[in-house]
């Protein structure tokens, strides 16, 4: 199945070694399919999202909040994430305008 949007997103780990400490940035994506939603170590149908939000921090980079029926979720960017937001708004709607007319 085609994804509908990808937006990047990344995470930083800490490992700690003889010699002191390291960090390690892990680059991932959040997929965006037609029924779901997949991030690198997780599942969300479609059905269980609710809603997805942005806050800007310094230096370009922010917060996306995912919003489902298992909780908030929050990932780490670097990118503004309004077109995957308007992508998963204009899906929701488009089901939205099925829903009603069938």
């Amino acid at each position: 199945m085609k994804p509908i949007a990808v937006q990047p997103y990344y995470k930083i780990e800490r490992k700690l070694n003889s010699t002191g400490q390291q960090y390690l940035t892990d680059e991932r994506e959040m997929v965006l399919y037609e029924d779901r939603l997949i991030t690198h170590r997780r599942e969300f149908p479609l059905m269980d999202v609710f809603d997805m939000s942005y806050r800007r921090l310094a230096a370009g980079e922010g917060l996306f909040y995912l919003h489902t029926s298992k909780g908030v979720f929050s990932y780490t960017i670097r990118h503004d994430p309004a077109r995957f937001i308007r992508a998963f708004q204009d899906h929701e709607r488009s089901k939205q305008q099925v829903r009603v007319r069938g």
